[in-house]
């Protein structure tokens, strides 16, 4: 069961507080009132919240039942709005009057919960960056990125809502052994390929020539085994590689020649990067480049190696020991003074905190770079960096598809662009199949297909728990029933239809206590009211937007139940109707900002 402190809980159920805190004082004057917990009640038993009396009766040395019982009779006499009370082993469930339920739902709004929460936070006003994407330059983005891009901007949006000032930044892995496969493998093969001669999008040319470079490292590696050596000297040798490892050298001493390759090929992938970022709405404050970043964290290395922070091997290798953090020595510069990922991450940390004065840093990068993240993290506190105790890194899991696992250097990755066009064909087509976008212009036809395609990939990918691994199936992303994006944005749409319909009725509830309410609507209430305190757990102790899907989902759930068990716009009693049509207003009100959280728009007509 969900508990929460009552003295903490949403506004939306101060009243029970406080009914709460005058029924004992009257009850046990003597006896200090405690913290009271509250929970959902359970599916089996009416109520519409329910109290665990367990801790209340041993304040008062009576048992659970007796101690419900009076608290229950005492709540019923102050005629505050419970209807009526159980009391079933240690917990007393509470109904509560339509006329509170009307007081409940007129007095809650969105807006007012955000504003809340903010208030509620002791932390609002610090700066946080938030770095996600961080992608390298040797291929375009693939699924893999979409799910950290995703979590990376719902987790600001979040942050937002919660008062902080956030910064997005990305890091460009632009330099290193990997970018030089694609060069070397364009000068070998490309006979000076480029995007506009090939009509190839830049980030794909580029990836497809690190693919192609392992195609020829495996092919000399096979020739060299077949001559003699072992698969270790083989690979060790092979011709392409020791190109490769001398442009390296070649660009970190600055040759010109080799820096052209790699500025022309980088622009390329560049220009590919923001047509995607473009197409998922995504913007970065401040881009990092790794070619910016790594000789910052070279002389801060050597800052710490002359403060006997850091020790040097005989071969010149510079490390640090970290088993105090229970980790292994770590290599922060090869013995012949290049650096590795390490290198660059310790000055980009710096230059963060150099840059905002930020007082938390958030890392969105996989759950593969965990061990470099702990050793980072303690690197930085080894130096006594003043920002180092406000890092945190958001470990996600892998996406795998039904074939497997990914690869891109063997070319069976997905990529971003050719899942996203192939998520809007699929919209495109489930939604022709519905029959419902009658009257719609083509150009409205066209922005729906893109808000469903997108919506379904971005809720399939977020509504997991962000350090699960997860198994990618479009055609169930799609699916406009179950716990997918487009059922979520259906209902959103559904409702607007409602009040289209409902036309100028004002949706204000007038004469509440005439109100007889079904369990569907006052389900959806109960769900309703608890979105303040789904979106502080997701954004503040989480950093889960998964929690906000599911909490979004639910409500959508419950409000398919009560559209089809309540004639919302039939019957003769006004205010009923009128109070019908203000739950489905805020109902639609919620559903609409939960989506924004997550980073999907929802459609006012499908």
């Amino acid at each position: 069961m969900n508990q929460l402190n009552i003295n903490s809980a949403p506004g939306s159920h101060t009243w029970l507080m406080l009914a709460l805190q005058d029924v004992w004082k009257r009850l046990f004057a003597d006896i200090p009132a405690p913290a009271f917990l509250l929970m959902d009640t359970h599916k089996d038993y009416p109520g519409d919240i329910t109290l665990n009396i367990f801790p209340l009766a041993k304040l008062t040395r009576l048992s659970p039942e007796q101690a419900g019982e009076k608290i229950g009779t005492a709540l019923l006499d102050l005629k505050v709005g419970v209807a009526s009370w159980n009391v079933v082993k240690g917990f007393l469930n509470l109904e509560f009057t339509p006329e509170r339920w009307a007081e409940i739902l007129q007095g809650f709004d969105v807006l007012q919960e955000k504003k809340q929460l903010v208030a509620n936070n002791p932390s609002r006003g610090d700066k946080v960056l938030v770095e996600f994407s961080s992608p390298n330059t040797n291929k375009p983005l693939h699924l893999g990125h979409l799910r950290n891009i995703f979590l990376g901007e719902a987790l600001c949006r979040m942050l937002a809502s919660n008062g902080f000032e956030v910064i997005r930044a990305t890091l460009v892995n632009d330099r290193g052994i990997h970018i030089c496969k694609s060069m070397q493998a364009w000068i070998l093969e490309g006979n000076g390929e480029t995007p506009q001669s090939s009509g190839i999008k830049g980030d794909h040319l580029v990836g497809k020539y690190y693919v192609r470079y392992e195609t020829i490292f495996r092919a000399q590696v096979a020739d060299l085994v077949s001559k003699g050596l072992s698969q270790e000297d083989a690979e060790n040798s092979a011709p392409i590689l020791l190109d490769v490892r001398k442009m390296l050298t070649q660009w970190e001493a600055g040759d010109e020649s080799v820096l052209a390759v790699w500025r022309t090929m980088n622009g390329w992938v560049y220009e590919g990067f923001n047509a995607t970022y473009q197409m998922l709405d995504i913007v970065f404050d401040k881009t990092y480049y790794e070619s910016q970043t790594y000789l910052l964290g070279k002389s801060v290395v050597e800052e710490g190696l002359q403060k006997g922070l850091f020790f040097r091997k005989d071969n010149g290798s510079v490390w640090v020991d970290l088993k105090e953090w229970k980790l292994d020595e770590k290599l922060l510069l090869r013995g012949d003074g290049t650096s590795v990922y390490i290198t660059q991450d310790i000055g980009t940390a710096r230059l963060k905190f150099e840059d905002y004065g930020i007082q938390r840093s958030v890392y969105v990068i996989g759950n593969e770079q965990e061990h470099q993240m702990k050793a980072l993290f303690a690197i930085l506190k080894i130096l006594g960096e003043s920002y180092a105790d406000g890092l945190f890194h958001l470990s996600y899991g892998m996406v795998e598809l039904p074939s497997g696992k990914m690869k891109s250097r063997e070319g069976t990755v997905v990529d971003a662009d050719d899942l996203i066009s192939e998520m809007i064909r699929m919209s495109e087509e489930k939604t022709q199949a519905l029959g419902k976008t009658q009257g719609m212009e083509e150009a409205e036809l066209q922005a729906l297909y893109k808000r469903l395609g997108l919506g379904a990939l971005r809720y399939f990918l977020l509504k997991v728990d962000p350090h699960k691994g997860m198994l990618f199936n479009p055609e169930e992303s799609i699916d406009f029933k179950g716990n997918t994006g487009p059922f979520i944005q259906y209902s959103y749409a559904r409702i607007q239809s409602l009040l289209r319909k409902a036309g100028a009725l004002t949706l204000d509830t007038t004469n509440p206590e005439n109100l007889v309410l079904d369990e569907s609507e006052k389900s959806l209430m109960r769900h309703l009211i608890k979105y303040g305190e789904a979106l502080q757990i997701a954004s503040t102790k989480d950093y889960d937007p998964g929690r906000i899907a599911n909490y979004v989902f639910e409500l959508a759930s419950r409000f398919g139940r009560f559209y089809n068990e309540v004639p919302i716009l039939k019957g003769d009693q006004e205010d009923l109707l009128k109070f019908r049509l203000s739950l489905c207003h805020k109902t639609g009100e919620v559903i609409q900002d939960a989506l924004y959280h997550l980073g999907i728009e929802a459609p006012e007509r499908m």
